[in-house]
Formats: structure tokens, C-alpha cells, sequence
């Protein structure tokens, strides 16, 4: 697929989304008005809207990889999972709080995160690949949001993937656990969690559920971001998809995420 958005009109789009941030007010999906646009046109806009962030001072610190389910791919109508990009300002520490006024429509997911020690790129990039760059893994929630309707209040029409994606594939926090586990010396299929809302578990599961291996998240996104001329480099966080569903985060929530022998996460939502 080729882009075919002109270069004015992703510009365009990517600043709709940014006013969409900044102003906690949701836009309309893209596909309303580009009902033709491609996965490539979406990524487009997705790159135009980091080079806005970077340009005002944001640094990129790595990249997450959403859809990994066959469950949400199918609902999706797509094949394969997205990816978005990771910016320094979207850290929040362990046991920190965020604003609820702050997001249009935030959710929480549980996730593994693969800090890189080495670079990591080519068409070619395989599990050994992944597992030799990788300083080490740790427990992580990724913060979704949607600048863009995800349920159309007019038409009731809920966005594409294309809309996803160009919404930097509705990346807009992480937070980060403090355990540091050896990629090679633990299944990593296995690492369970438990994610759990003001002492109610909300959702349970093991990582497995990432494409059967959350080290095939960070193989698939190594090999998708080579075909944009991208590689990962040394320091970069890859969230490698999440093996829960994403619960809503409302004002007064408090959150704890248990990942058992490797530690957990809280959060706080005001």
C-alpha cells in the first residue's frame, strides 16, 4: 500500500490530532472524511505528528506495538498488529498519579516492556535477535487514550485500524516497574498478571497471550519499522502488546497491577 494523502493534508491531520490533545476535545475519525485512506496513509500522519512533538522539544524513547490478539485483529479487520511511538514526556513513574481532566478517554493495559541494550533492525530480526539486545524486560501498564471518537456520537460508527494508527495508535502514557528481569532466563509466554481497580481484580492473564510470545511483539515491530527505514536503538523501551483487556481509568480509581515474582505497579487516578 502506498500513501495517498498529499503532504498538506497529513499535516493537517496531525495537527487536528495535537489540538485534540492539548484541548482534552475529541475529533471526528479520519476515515469519515478519507474513507480511502491507506494503513500507509495512516502511518503517515502518525510520523507527521512525532516530527511535531520532537520539533517542540518531546524525544522519541521507543515504540509500543498494539493489537497482538487475533481476538482484536479480527475485529479490526486486519492481519497483522500496529505500532506507535513512545515519547518522553508519556513516562509516568511507578506509583505516580495522572489527571483523569487530562485524557479524553483513558484506559489502562498490562503489558511486558523490553528495554534494548543493543540496536535492533532488518527484515530478518528473529527471537535470538530480539533476546540478545535485550537488556532486560519489565512489568508495564501502557496508558491508552483516543483523540479520535472511538464510537462516533453522531453516526455511531466506531474508527478503523487507519484511524488507530493515525492516532499514534492511541499511545498516550507508560509506566514502567522497577523489576528487571533476564529475558533469558525466564518463559517469558509465562509471566502472569493481575490487574486489579480499587481492590476489585478487573482483569487476569499470562503474556502468552501477546502472539504467543510477547518476544514475537518486539520481532514483528523490528521487522515492520526496517520497511520505514527505522531501526531501534540502545535505551529504547518496546512495550510489546498487551494480554488484557483495557479498563477504563476513572477519577479516584487506584490501580495496582501484580506481575507475582516480578514485581507490580500501582497507579492513581485523580
Amino acid at each position: 500500500m502506498a500513501v495517498t494523502l498529499d503532504a498538506a493534508e497529513i499535516e493537517r491531520i496531525a495537527d487536528a490530532h495535537e489540538t485534540a490533545r492539548r484541548t482534552t476535545s475529541p475529533i471526528r475519525r479520519v476515515t469519515l472524511e478519507h474513507p480511502d485512506m491507506t494503513i500507509e496513509d495512516a502511518y503517515a500522519v502518525q510520523r507527521a505528528w512525532v516530527a511535531r512533538q520532537v520539533a517542540d522539544g518531546a524525544r522519541v524513547i521507543g515504540h509500543k506495538v498494539g493489537l497482538t490478539s487475533r481476538a482484536m485483529q479480527q475485529a479490526m479487520h486486519i492481519d497483522e498488529p500496529d505500532f506507535g511511538v513512545l515519547l518522553d514526556h508519556m513516562q509516568i513513574p511507578d506509583g505516580g498519579t495522572i489527571r483523569a481532566a487530562d485524557h479524553l478517554d483513558p484506559k489502562l493495559e498490562v503489558e511486558l516492556a523490553f528495554v534494548l541494550g543493543g540496536g535492533l533492525g532488518g527484515p530478518d530480526v528473529t527471537a535470538a535477535d530480539v533476546l540478545a539486545a535485550t537488556a532486560y524486560v519489565s512489568p508495564a501498564l501502557e496508558l491508552i487514550d483516543a483523540r479520535s471518537h472511538r464510537r462516533d456520537p453522531v453516526d455511531g460508527v466506531t474508527r478503523t485500524v487507519r484511524d488507530t494508527i493515525a492516532d499514534n495508535a492511541a499511545n498516550s502514557g507508560v509506566v514502567l516497574g522497577t523489576e528487571r528481569v533476564d529475558p533469558t532466563a525466564v518463559d517469558l509466554r509465562w509471566v502472569p498478571a493481575v490487574l486489579s481497580r480499587n481492590g476489585v481484580v478487573e482483569e487476569t492473564g499470562v503474556a502468552a497471550g501477546v502472539l504467543g510470545d510477547p518476544v514475537e511483539g518486539v520481532v514483528w515491530l523490528a521487522r515492520r519499522l526496517h520497511g520505514f527505514g527505522v531501526d531501534l536503538e540502545p535505551g529504547h523501551i518496546v512495550l510489546a502488546g498487551s494480554f488484557t483487556r483495557p479498563i477504563d481509568c476513572r477519577s479516584g480509581d487506584r490501580f495496582e497491577a501484580d506481575f507475582g515474582p516480578h514485581g507490580s505497579i500501582t497507579l492513581a487516578v485523580d
